[in-house]
């Protein structure tokens, strides 16, 4: 913002006065004055300095001292901290100056600027607003200074302190002028032309909890999920959990109107009033107090004391009592949720859990999620909930479960992935996983393994059992790349093979002239005599032939070599159907159906065995002819 403005825009009829010399410490009111009396618009009058007399004292702290004028060259003498920032210092400049009408031919008439400051006026601005222009003239430097220090002097600023930029600022807008004859500007622009000892500021004190992450919205539209209210806050070792910023006084300034900054006492509020256990270290800085964590968990604030624990006991997590509770994986928190009503949900409906490790003693609800290192539920999970552990024990499972070896007591039409899945007694579901192992059987289960499916106990129908070698995302997402990457190899290597049978034969029906050509330039050479031109651009072409071929047979058999190695990875993919194995130790009931899918050609296999076929042991084989089929085999 502006403390000044040098010029206004509107033009209005200019009532001339008589010059006037005055001395004031007020510029400003001294011009309002001026215009009043001789009723006249301020913006119409304007003012030459005659002098500047700049004076200065010390007070002591019970009485004030005579004020003394100081020289234009002790000025910058007392432009240091040490003076300067003496609380007892004061200084003050009194102008003589002559009022007179603005002269309408001015040089500075169409250059818009104003004088403007930060908040505490420690730093003192010439903003130039787009478009204005000055234009040269004799002794430019002079007018323009004059011009700064008039500004200046308007809006209470000092001038001779603090202002050591002034004559570079001069100095480069004269040389612009000189070059361009007038120095126009088409945007605006900001000059610094004053800067003081800008204070310090008081910092109270504060205390920080910094293991609260917020879940709540950022943007104006989001909304604030408050089922992610923060139960718990999970933290790591080396975190750092609260801070205490310790109050700190400010350092005094002085601004470039000369008015002494005394800084504020800072406040205190928030002195720690509480303890911490072992668990916690204590950091105590020159600034502030640090509280690390020495252990990953979940924090605890119990009488007063912050503790830092792993095992947690609740009723339940739901929207009304906890709200989603999120650790991470890699928190360490152990939680164990009570709740055993078979009536009710231990984890809520539409609840959200991340924890290390989780024992589930009742339910968990519909649209609810847990993800955990190890988890156990002993009731039973929704159809539309999802649990994922690597290590995952249910009781009774219908929703969606995923993970690297997962135990079921009973599976109800639920859904099970992971790389070894055992089920006790499957009622219908999807399941699948590197090895399955299934107690007891009953019907529509569709079991889908890469190695293995062993069934215990078939009391039931309408079950396909499916061998995948691709089941593992993993495993499919590498084929898919290899299987593009091997049409890609497979491509280019057909097509370098024709350029190199091509330039074969070219090279070699041209054997015979190269020869001939090759002899007659050694005779030449031999004998002194200048080769022909067309002899040796022959030469020269049937070399770079000869060079072309050997590096597309390198290129060939580099290529080659690569599409060998990933068919030969394909084909061990391949081979690893034959391994497996789909077993049932009881005896074949109703309708059920097997299936080994092949990679390449890619096909699906199937058998139906025969009601009450007591074969066990089921392997797909290749006949003589090439083809493939499911037979019984031996263990």
């Amino acid at each position: 913002m502006g403390l000044f403005s040098s010029n206004t825009s509107k033009e209005q009829t200019v009532n001339k006065i008589r010059p006037t010399v005055v001395k004031t410490q007020n510029v400003a009111k001294e011009l309002m004055e001026t215009a009043k009396r001789n009723n006249v618009h301020a913006s119409s009058l304007d003012f030459d300095i005659l002098e500047v007399k700049t004076y200065t004292r010390v007070n002591t702290e019970k009485m004030e001292s005579d004020w003394e004028e100081i020289g234009a060259s002790e000025l910058h003498e007392l432009d240091d901290a040490t003076a300067i920032l003496n609380k007892n210092f004061q200084i003050k400049q009194v102008y003589e100056i002559e009022i007179y009408t603005k002269n309408e031919n001015d040089i500075f008439k169409n250059f818009h600027a104003a004088v403007g400051a930060n908040a505490t006026k420690c730093k003192v601005y010439l903003s130039v607003k787009e478009g204005s222009e000055v234009a040269a003239v004799p002794k430019f430097e002079e007018e323009f200074l004059r011009y700064i220090n008039k500004s200046k002097i308007r809006a209470g600023i000092l001038v001779g302190m603090f202002d050591e930029m002034v004559f570079d600022v001069v100095s480069r807008a004269s040389a612009l002028a000189k070059v361009g004859g007038v120095i126009k500007y088409e945007k605006n622009q900001t000059i610094l032309i004053a800067e003081a000892y800008e204070p310090t500021p008081t910092i109270n004190d504060a205390f920080l909890k910094h293991f609260e992450k917020e879940g709540a919205a950022t943007g104006e539209h989001e909304k604030v999920d408050y089922s992610k209210r923060g139960f718990i806050h999970s933290v790591l070792e080396g975190d750092t959990l609260l801070e205490y910023i310790k109050p700190r006084k400010g350092k005094a300034g002085r601004n470039c109107r000369g008015e002494y900054m005394e800084p504020t006492e800072p406040l205190v509020k928030y002195a720690p009033d509480f303890s911490v256990d072992e668990t916690i270290e204590v950091i105590d800085n020159v600034e502030n107090i640090l509280y690390r964590a020495k252990r990953s968990g979940y924090i605890s604030l119990e009488a007063g004391k912050y503790q830092i624990k792993s095992d947690m006991d609740v009723g339940e997590i739901s929207f009304k009592t906890t709200g989603s509770v999120l650790t991470g994986l890699g928190s360490d928190v152990s939680l164990s949720v009570k709740e055993n009503d078979s009536q009710k949900d231990a984890i809520g409906a539409g609840m959200e859990v991340q924890v290390s490790e989780i024992d589930i003693k009742g339910n968990v609800g519909p649209n609810s999620k847990v993800y955990a290192n190890r988890a156990t539920v002993e009731g039973q999970t929704h159809k539309t909930s999802h649990i994922t552990a690597n290590d995952l024990t249910i009781n009774i499972h219908k929703g969606f479960a995923s993970g690297d070896n997962i135990q079921i007591t009973r599976l109800e039409h639920g859904v099970a992935e992971g790389k070894k899945v055992e089920i006790t007694q499957a009622m219908g579901g999807t399941i699948r996983a590197k090895d399955i192992e299934i107690g007891q059987c009953t019907s529509y289960v569709k079991a889908t393994a890469s190695r293995l499916i062993e069934i215990k106990k078939l009391q039931g129908s309408e079950n396909i059992f499916t061998i995948d070698p691709l089941l593992q995302k993993e495993k499919n997402e590498d084929f898919s790349e290899k299987k593009h990457e091997i049409h890609e190899l497979q491509t280019s290597v057909d097509e370098i093979k024709k350029e190199i049978d091509k330039y074969k034969k070219m090279i070699k029906d041209n054997t015979d002239s190269f020869n001939e050509i090759k002899k007659r330039l050694m005779h030449f050479k031999q004998n002194g005599i200048k080769m022909p031109t067309a002899f040796v651009a022959k030469y020269k072409q049937h070399m770079k032939a000869q060079e072309y071929l050997d590096g597309i047979i390198n290129e060939y058999k580099v290529k080659n070599d690569k599409l060998t190695l990933l068919n030969a990875k394909t084909t061990s993919l391949q081979e690893n159907i034959f391994d497996a194995r789909i077993i049932n130790r009881d005896k074949w009931v109703g309708h059920n159906e097997l299936i080994f899918k092949l990679i390449e050609p890619p096909i699906e296999v199937s058998y139906k065995p025969y009601e009450g076929s007591m074969d066990k042991i089921f392997a797909l084989v290749q006949l003589d002819d090439g083809m493939f089929e499911i037979r019984a085999v031996k263990e």
